[in-house]
């Protein structure tokens, strides 16, 4: 059985949700999109995804804000405003009648090419915009045992040929380093950058915990991951020392607790890495105090937009 953070609880509902294409929707089985698409094609695409709590689209602005500027990165003209987007967003809420446990990816790609090729002037048509609203709940399984982690090979990129912080469809390299831990008996990859410090995950932010202090990466080699910024938001409004610095495995091995986050999982425990007991092997009291401050912050956000 797959375990890893991205694991959810069966939900049938799902069977018939309503899939936005381009301002249409299909139910899921019908859902396509042409073979000529760029990001088909050639992966040329970028995506976001929340979370419905109550309604309310968590964190919505902030990754608006990340996919707009990833737009303007590789060069996208995006037809529609941050607050047209949101629009179609909701709408595709209210089309599926749904108000909670909710897990929406949006995806756009540069559009639809002419005829196979990387060339963008061979683009035919504007964006390509998709939308995957799913009931999803995290299954706490995952949460209580833990993920194990093993160091792949494969390096996060440095900024000057795929900056790492972009969150395009171009994710082979991630596929690879998750390959690479499959293949080891872990759930999921551990990554470095090209110095050889810790970076992050193939699908989520690394963290560890050393002496009641907070460790992360320095962020210039992954994702600016919005759980992740919210942890390090947590800790400071809590006057929990966090810290976003270069270390090694040396320090990871030796960590009082280790710990991973992400849209969809939230925080999630790491019992082992390299097929080392990171401390006890157990969901960690810090781990598991940040997780309680991650969802109370998660809650004044919901209040917060709700009045």
């Amino acid at each position: 059985m797959v375990h890893g953070t991205h694991n959810a609880l069966p939900d049938q509902r799902n069977e018939h949700v309503l899939i936005y294409i381009n301002g249409e929707f299909f139910p899921r089985n019908e859902a396509k999109i042409s073979v000529f698409d760029s990001g088909y094609l050639i992966g040329d695409g970028i995506w976001e995804a929340v979370r419905l709590h109550n309604g309310v689209l968590v964190f919505l602005d902030k990754h608006l804000d990340r996919l707009f500027s990833a737009a303007a990165t590789i060069g996208m003209k995006m037809n529609m405003t941050k607050q047209q987007l949101e629009h179609e967003i909701r709408k595709t809420l209210a089309m599926n009648h749904m108000h909670d446990g909710v897990h929406v990816r949006f995806m756009l790609t540069r559009g639809t090419k002419k005829t196979p090729s990387q060339d963008p002037r061979l683009t035919i048509s504007g964006p390509n915009l998709v939308i995957i609203p799913e009931y999803k709940q995290a299954d706490e399984v995952s949460r209580k045992k833990g993920i194990t982690l093993f160091t792949a090979t494969i390096r996060r990129g440095s900024p000057d040929y795929l900056d790492p912080r972009l969150n395009c469809h171009s994710k082979l390299h991630e596929v690879m380093a998750l390959l690479q831990a499959i293949e080891a008996g872990a759930d999921e990859a551990l990554m470095l950058d090209i110095h050889g410090f810790v970076a992050t995950c193939n699908a989520t932010n690394f963290f560890i915990i050393k002496n009641n202090q907070v460790w992360t990466s320095t962020g210039q080699y992954c994702m600016n991951g919005i759980t992740r910024g919210a942890v390090i938001e947590v800790c400071r409004q809590n006057n929990i020392p966090v810290f976003e610095k270069n270390f090694s495995l040396f320090d990871v091995y030796s960590a009082d607790e280790a710990f991973v986050t992400g849209t969809f999982g939230g925080i999630t425990p790491v019992v082992k890495i390299d097929g080392r007991t990171i401390g006890n092997g157990e969901y960690g009291t810090m781990t598991h105090s940040l997780h309680e401050l991650y969802y109370e912050l998660i809650d004044f956000e919901v209040k917060k937009i709700s009045n």
